[in-house]
């Protein structure tokens, strides 16, 4: 018997996504439910060869429902999360609403997995799983198994963030701006600050008292709380425009020596990472190759040699799916795996 899955957001880019990798992976589903607004109500969506019609968020009943994947923003995650849970259905958070909060995990499978025994031994858990930052996911990914082996002191991290990562309003923006330039029309910005065709942005989410962006903050406090606190971080998150795809440029300072053919050993055995490092004309991974794949790509590993003990790497993944809807499942997954979960009656 499988498990009865809830997908709340079913129609964003997100929610799209998570069905077509529920579907892609086998996910042991006996009944998926594609949730939305209810203006969204009866709308169809695809589920493999099945079409579904959205329910209402709203007026559901969750009781008898094994996990919930969310991802309809922070001010729905808070409306709902906690009623969801106390139904007793696992609630996989997509949102920033629960990212920091002290009594919520926030998981990535290949990296901090071990966190979800203790939290599913507590009797008065939420039943709230958070989804880390689409970025701070594909980062933590490469570094993990280069701090297990070399200790990270600090971390210079700059993204370069697609447009999907703004959900599809973005995506259209980046669209009829280009089209639009080609024909002479002003590409006038809605959805971001500054044109984003032909142009980069390096502005994204709100500006914090430091100076810094609350995107910027995201991966600051999420590595600290997934990889290590001791670890120092600083960002700089840029809006690119590509469709999809996030990249990052990474400069590493490691507390033990490390070289460049070690790192890229070690990262050629850990899960999840793909490396395609040739140090010739296109021996890299760039965002539009990166599509629809599940790896994290590591290429241009590289020793700095203006620090002690430091590494550069480019960092590129699909961010749609690790940083959001397929980590998510591998949440799901690997609760099923560690036999954390019983399916609900």
């Amino acid at each position: 018997m499988g498990y009865r899955i809830a997908i709340a957001g079913a129609t964003g880019n997100v929610g799209r996504e998570l069905l077509n990798i529920l579907d892609e992976r086998g996910f042991p589903a006996d009944e998926v439910i594609p949730l939305a607004s209810s203006r969204s109500i009866g709308r169809e969506v695809s589920y493999g060869d099945k079409t579904l019609k959205c329910r209402d968020l709203d007026t559901f009943d969750f009781t008898g429902v094994d996990f919930c994947l969310m991802s309809a923003g922070g001010d729905v995650s808070k409306k709902h999360a906690e009623k969801i849970g106390a139904s007793g259905c696992i609630l996989i958070d997509n949102s920033s609403a629960w990212r920091y909060h002290s009594k919520v995990p926030l998981i990535i499978p290949e990296v901090n997995a071990h966190v979800l025994d203790d939290y599913m031994a507590q009797n008065d858990r939420l039943n709230i799983i958070a989804n880390p930052n689409c970025s701070t996911a594909q980062l933590l990914v490469a570094l993990k198994p280069l701090h297990d082996a070399a200790v990270i002191k600090r971390i210079v991290v700059s993204t370069y963030q697609s447009v999907s990562g703004g959900g599809k309003e973005a995506m259209d923006e980046l669209w009829d701006q280009t089209k639009g330039i080609f024909v002479t029309d002003e590409p006038t910005p809605h959805k971001f600050t500054k044109q984003i065709a032909f142009n980069v942005i390096p502005h994204i989410d709100v500006f914090m008292e430091d100076g810094s962006t609350k995107e910027e903050w995201k991966v600051v406090a999420e590595t600290k709380k997934i990889l290590d606190p001791k670890i120092k971080v600083t960002a700089t998150a840029v809006r690119v425009p590509v469709f999809v795809g996030h990249s990052e440029a990474v400069n590493i300072e490691f507390q033990n020596e490390i070289t460049a053919d070690e790192a890229r050993e070690i990262l050629r055995n850990a899960p999840g990472v793909m490396v395609i490092d040739k140090r010739e004309d296109g021996g890299y991974i760039t965002p539009v190759e990166c599509v629809g794949d599940n790896a994290t790509f590591v290429s241009r590993i590289r020793e700095d040699s203006t620090v002690e003990n430091g590494l550069n790497i480019w960092v590129v993944s699909d961010n749609l799916r690790k940083g959001a809807a397929l980590n998510t499942i591998q949440i799901a997954e690997t609760l099923i795996e560690r036999g954390l979960v019983q399916k609900a009656a």
